[in-house]
């Protein structure tokens, strides 16, 4: 059941790291609201202020969000002035720029994921997350190139190739 809390659950990591995931994106947003942002606006502002002018099509696939989700995103944070968006030289796909305005919005906002870290792992055992992370790296690494090679099937062990 997807409201189980993760300690009643068969013992696979993928429901704590789920509620984990839940828990970051609603302390994001906690963080994020006297700014009248969320947390996939400030993911858009964070890679436009990192990376610069960037393509549409591309922030969509840097983010992992459906190009649809995305332009809902981008309209509104282009009609609170805080990005802008150009074609591209094809005039078919848009360039996303950040503006003053969101510059000046980034340089106001807290150290978010400081923030979020800190919260999170306060009185951690240093070596505890070091494992913690390879783990997850290692488990990330492994489905992502399993996925490479073709979609995971429904059944354990088994894959198919599209």
């Amino acid at each position: 059941m997807p409201d189980e809390p993760a300690d009643q659950t068969d013992g696979s990591v993928g429901p704590a790291a789920k509620s984990f995931y839940f828990a970051i994106r609603a302390a994001m947003d906690s963080v994020l609201r006297p700014y009248d942002l969320g947390s996939t606006q400030w993911q858009v502002l964070s890679r436009l202020t990192k990376v610069g002018p960037t393509m549409q099509r591309d922030l969509a696939r840097a983010l992992h969000v459906e190009r649809a989700t995305l332009s809902g995103i981008v309209a509104t944070l282009v009609r609170k002035g805080l990005i802008d968006q150009m074609p591209g030289e094809d005039q078919r796909q848009r360039v996303l720029r950040i503006t003053d305005a969101g510059r000046k919005v980034w340089a106001e906002l807290p150290d978010l994921l400081t923030v979020i870290r800190d919260i999170a792992f306060d009185g951690a055992d240093p070596l505890e997350l070091a494992i913690a992370l390879r783990v997850l790296d290692s488990a990330t690494q492994r489905l992502n190139d399993h996925m490479a090679e073709g979609a995971v099937s429904g059944r354990r062990g088994a894959s198919r190739t599209t």
